[in-house]
């Protein structure tokens, strides 16, 4: 075994990998091949920012987990990865942007060497980095057609293990630095960017619990921080355009430790807020409230969707499409784990320590406010949220 520092023991990469394997054997799947970076660090440890080329972790019927990629990424698997160089495999730079070879045909030929190609292969046909192309290469390769494995291993994930936790707490010490950052710096007449920059320096600077200093790591979603009417859309950026006095502006930011986040929103309003938002504010809160309450351990994520919706609906609020997702160790270009949604029609039950953002925005024509909480499923109460930040509209005159 390679002498590397790992971000879980070695025990704990043995329980995941048997929780995969049992899985695949009840689907009939003998080899997995998934190219998802959240599910191959999840597994293996791997840490690197090589998702734009084909890669991936290969599960055999036995052994270890192995890393394919690459040849100049299998290098940083030899770095961040448990498994010995046996089960690390790099292919050649010829492969990369090639209309001559795929690399999948590279894969196929891993696949035969160890005796795996005849085997029943899962992959992931519905995720970000499987090509159309990848998928076809493949198909032609191998004399069995792969089957879709999708999600497979991210339902694995979506019960958290103590030290899962911990890096999520520390992630939410991050994200409280960077709203109270961020309530110091923004003001009228402030470039956005200038914001954004704040932002990114708190994020990546990192907090301190208990006297353990612990620094940050780029988030899988870019800070947004619409202003005015751009906050009736959902996810927009910044600009480099000063920020006009009375307006609102919601941040949705995460923070981020060992790549688990805790994404938590908050909007801010420069001057007095009109009526109708103060209105909302009132109706949001009590809406999470019941949120939070119906987010117990043996409910389901439908719970607490009609929770919500109930009180919006008591207060003729109209608001469509899910309010949650669940939440934990990602990678561009999304920090959720894709699993469940919190939606009335999601029938899925909770058990202790999973983890969600709840995020019941509002976006309305003119205007968009959000008010999230990342929560923990706890045993014997209601969800607790992982941050500290007062639930509320916030105000600067």
């Amino acid at each position: 075994m390679p002498d590397i520092e790992l971000n879980f023991s070695r025990r704990e990469y043995a329980l995941r990998l048997a929780k995969v394997r049992t899985k695949m054997d009840a689907a009939g799947i003998e080899v997995l091949f998934t190219c998802d970076p959240s599910n191959m660090a999840w597994l293996t440890g791997y840490d690197g920012w090589s998702f734009y080329v084909h890669q991936g972790v290969i599960i055999g019927p036995t052994g270890d987990p192995v890393f394919w990629g690459r040849a100049m990424d299998a290098v940083g698997a030899t770095k961040t990865c448990y498994m010995d160089l046996s089960n690390i495999i790099g292919y050649s730079d010829d492969y990369v942007m090639s209309t001559k070879r795929h690399a999948m045909e590279h894969l196929a030929e891993v696949l035969r060497d160890r005796d795996w190609a005849d085997l029943c292969l899962g992959v992931e046909m519905e995720n970000y980095y499987y090509t159309a192309r990848a998928h076809a290469v493949l198909s032609t390769e191998l004399s069995v057609q792969p089957a879709d494995v999708t999600l497979m291993i991210n339902w694995c994930r979506s019960v958290k293990s103590d030290q899962e936790l911990i890096y999520m707490n520390r992630a939410a010490r991050i994200v409280e630095r960077m709203h109270e950052r961020i309530y110091e710096v923004f003001e009228p007449g402030k470039r956005k960017n200038e914001v954004a920059a704040e932002i990114w320096h708190t994020a990546i600077w990192g907090a301190e619990e208990d006297g353990i200093q612990f620094g940050g790591d780029y988030p899988a979603l870019m800070p947004l921080l619409p202003t005015g009417n751009e906050a009736a859309a959902a996810h927009l950026t910044w600009n480099d355009k000063p920020v006009p006095y009375n307006s609102g502006t919601f941040f949705e930011v995460a923070g981020v430790h060992r790549r688990y986040h805790v994404p938590l929103c908050r909007t801010i309003w420069l001057g007095e807020p009109p009526s109708d938002i103060q209105r909302a504010e009132e109706v949001v809160l009590e809406g999470i409230d019941a949120g939070i309450d119906a987010a117990r351990v043996g409910n389901t994520a439908g719970d607490v969707a009609r929770a919500f919706n109930s009180v919006l609906g008591k207060h003729g609020v109209e608001r469509q499409g899910r309010c949650g997702y669940p939440i934990g160790m990602s990678y561009p270009p999304d920090w959720g784990e894709r699993t469940f949604s919190i939606r009335p029609s999601d029938k899925t039950l909770f058990e202790e320590n999973m983890t969600f953002h709840f995020m019941p925005a509002l976006w309305m024509p003119n205007w968009g406010l959000e008010i999230t909480e990342t929560l923990r499923i706890r045993e014997g109460g209601a969800a607790e949220p992982f941050a500290n930040v007062e639930r509320k509209l916030f105000v600067k005159n």
